[in-house]
């Protein structure tokens, strides 16, 4: 029986430990693949410090996963996959198909959702198996170490936006400009908004620029965040990526009349918005998860066609415990990423 590499956390909040495992087989709707790149998500912290039910240890976690598939189980080959296919998963690793959300094909709000490093092994390993519904094709301009984090960081933000009311033209403003909010300001721009960048600090208004923000707030002065806005005319969109429940309250006055603000950095703490907030300007305020493997699909299509490309930093599977550490630390820039070659 051949083996492969994992990076593994034995206990809540532990450290990693590299060991050799057992590579299982695929079993009937399932493939497995050859990790060649996975990206270290800040959600993976769920699943290492056990924040979310059904946590049972050790955990491999690892949701931005790349590679190629390496074995097909039955029923596999009926998908329209060989054995070879460059292939990414992401936080959508696979639905029930049986719920009423599947039913509507809204699968990515599945109930019974299967995310890697939760439901089943992730890609912190040099080998996954993945039910036959997760993986999304990568288009052969993409590097694996780019494909990987647009599985979960690039689809919630290119999802977040183009799902959004916002029209070519209209002002959008990415809260954030971290792991998330570094593409979605990418993305806001190839998709023809007038874009605006906020994050604390004057030193990052020359990154924003280069990122092809039109305008930059530093949301540690005076001026409030959104009155910055409404100067600029208002927002029509809000993509909040930042996890700061107070940094995201402070966008609401800063929005249109019918302006949207779209949550998908996630934080524990309530948001303080008040309703004579919303309603007298009709507003809206709605949560967006990341996306199905067409939508990672369509991401990297997208992101192949405009130059967008994740900022990363690439180290090996043997280094999974310092990039974890690096990334909890808001130390990585933007987005580290173990790899197996």
């Amino acid at each position: 029986m051949s083996t492969c590499k994992v990076a593994q956390a034995t206990a809540a909040g532990g450290p990693f430990e590299i060991v050799e495992r057992e590579a299982a087989d695929a079993g009937p709707g399932q493939v497995a693949i050859a990790v060649e790149a996975c990206g270290v998500c800040h959600s993976d912290s769920f699943f290492v410090d056990a924040a979310l039910p059904g946590i049972s240890f050790p955990v491999v976690p690892g949701h931005e996963i790349a590679g190629r598939i390496e074995q097909l189980g039955e029923g596999a080959q009926d998908q329209d996959w060989q054995v070879g296919d460059r292939v990414a998963v992401g936080w959508f690793g696979g639905s029930c198909h049986h719920c009423t959300p599947c039913r509507q094909g809204d699968f990515i709000v599945c109930p019974n959702l299967k995310v890697p490093g939760w439901t089943y092994d992730g890609g912190f390993a040099e080998r996954v198996i993945v039910p036959v519904d997760a993986p999304a094709r990568i288009p052969d301009a993409l590097a694996a170490s780019d494909a990987g984090p647009m599985a979960c960081a690039g689809v919630t933000t290119f999802n977040g936006l183009r799902r959004s009311s916002a029209q070519p033209g209209d002002l959008v403003a990415v809260l954030g400009i971290g792991g998330l909010g570094h593409l979605g300001v990418q993305y806001a721009v190839a998709m023809g908004f007038e874009t605006v960048a906020i994050a604390r600090g004057a030193d990052k208004a020359d990154f924003a620029k280069r990122l092809g923000a039109h305008h930059y707030v530093d949301s540690t002065t005076d001026t409030p965040v959104a009155d910055a806005l409404q100067s600029l005319g208002g927002a029509k969109v809000v993509l909040a990526t930042a996890g700061s429940s107070e940094a995201i309250a402070a966008t609401v006055d800063g929005l249109s009349h019918r302006g949207e603000l779209v949550v998908v950095g996630a934080a524990p703490e309530p948001l303080g918005i008040s309703p004579l907030q919303l309603i007298t300007a009709a507003r809206i305020v709605r949560g967006h998860p990341s996306g199905t493997a067409q939508d990672v699909r369509d991401t990297m299509a997208f992101s192949a066609l405009h130059g967008i490309r994740p900022m990363t930093e690439v180290v090996p599977l043997d280094q999974a415990g310092e990039a974890y550490r690096k990334m909890l630390a808001g130390a990585a820039r933007f987005r580290m990423v173990l790899t197996t070659g």
